[in-house]
């Protein structure tokens, strides 16, 4: 029996990864592990334990419904990490550059994450509600319209903003790449999970469609916002009806979360698939099928993070019924 056949799915789930620029990073409950291919073509790998992860500050919010917003933004920080190591992979330095750009990095990750969600905020939720309030106020909606119906329209266009977004990006050539390394990186996970061998001929049969993917997480994350701002009241000041639903979003990712979870755990469920559909349809406008050499990194990556976490577990056992009940959302 081999060291995949002998685990059980749930210790399966607890891998998942993400694309980067010119490579696959691949996470475990204990450690991530980067792989890209160099210009030169060699493949490198980078392997570090997790350190500091906000579901282990904060224990008391890692219950159902209470860890999603934490995991998500655990994602977003090992997924920085991941994007400036494979930038500098593809940049060559000497060592004091490499020395600089850690330190520099440091910084940045914590810096671009915050930017960034509050720029996502701005775009996802204010936006959408101006152009509301300004279709409304001129006549392009009906002055009768109520409060409700305004907060779907809010809902409608937020989708639109996403939608048209990932459109966009998939039109420029390096993005096109890199979402061809997220379909290898699904691949590899798909093959894990099958309980097959992580070589190339396997994996290239492998879909390029994962249950837990990322993108499916966040058409789930705007299915219930557009649920729950419809059921919100709406204020007449623009300042506060922002501010309350903003105030939604922790609690729609925690259902969210879980519900991923769900779709992952019961993933050979027909209803559960049915159900899913449309969330998993989506992947096919952020992954490409890869090519064999965007595969043999997906893998690299994977085994990379396989065999630390294997040695993690063999070093101190296994771990807590509390960490055993989380999974990994892949890219």
């Amino acid at each position: 029996m081999t060291a995949t056949e002998a685990e059980s799915l749930q210790d399966l789930q607890q891998y998942g990864g993400q694309a980067v620029i010119e490579g696959v990073m691949m996470r475990s409950l204990h450690y991530y592990a980067v792989a890209c291919r160099k210009p030169d073509g060699e493949i490198v790998t980078h392997c570090e334990h997790v350190d500091h992860t906000l579901l282990k500050r904060f224990k008391w919010l890692n219950f159902p419904f209470g860890r999603g917003t934490l995991g998500l933004l655990d994602a977003m920080i090992l997924g920085a990490k991941a994007l400036q190591y494979a930038s500098n992979v593809q940049i060559p330095q000497n060592q004091n550059e490499k020395d600089s750009a850690t330190r520099i990095s440091e910084i940045a990750v914590g810096s671009t994450l915050v930017v960034s969600l509050i720029i996502a905020v701005i775009i996802f939720k204010l936006v959408p509600t101006l152009i509301t309030y300004f279709l409304h106020k001129h006549g392009f909606i009906a002055q009768n319209t109520s409060g409700h119906m305004l907060n779907l329209i809010d809902g409608l266009i937020r989708i639109t903003f996403f939608f048209g977004y990932i459109f966009l990006i998939s039109r420029i050539e390096n993005i096109k790449r890199v979402f061809m390394y997220h379909g290898a990186e699904h691949k590899a996970i798909n093959t894990l999970e099958a309980r097959k061998p992580l070589d190339t001929v396997h994996t290239m049969k492998a879909s390029r469609i994962h249950p837990r993917c990322g993108t499916s997480f966040i058409f789930v994350v705007l299915l219930l916002d557009l649920i729950a701002v419809v059921i919100l009241p709406r204020p007449e000041n623009i300042l506060l009806r922002f501010l309350l639903q903003v105030a939604v979003v922790p609690f729609v990712a925690g259902i969210a979360y879980e519900a991923i979870k769900l779709a992952g755990k019961y993933r050979k469920n027909p209803l559960v698939m049915a159900v899913f559909a449309p969330g998993m349809a989506t992947q096919y406008l952020t992954t490409r099928e890869p090519d064999l050499d965007q595969v043999e990194v997906a893998i690299a990556a994977l085994k990379e993070v396989r065999t630390a976490e294997a040695a993690y577990k063999k070093g101190l056992g296994s771990e807590t019924s509390t960490e055993n009940a989380n999974i990994v959302v892949t890219g």
